[in-house]
């Protein structure tokens, strides 16, 4: 079970750094964008990403 949790671990890291190294500048103007957004608005982007994540991985296995 660990080895499998650090394997989806390395995946995220591996996913999440696509974009910096491929268009950094699309990055920055998306983190900044991340950045002004309200408190709740960004819980919303929070959610909706863990639930895409749990309904990916529950389709999948």
């Amino acid at each position: 079970m660990s080895s499998t949790l650090l394997l989806a671990f390395g995946l995220v890291l591996v996913i999440e750094g696509v974009l910096p190294l491929v268009s950094p500048r699309a990055w920055k103007q998306t983190f900044q964008r991340m950045v002004e957004m309200k408190d709740g608005q960004l819980r919303f982007v929070g959610l909706a990403s863990m639930l895409a994540g749990l309904l990916i991985v529950l389709l999948v296995h």
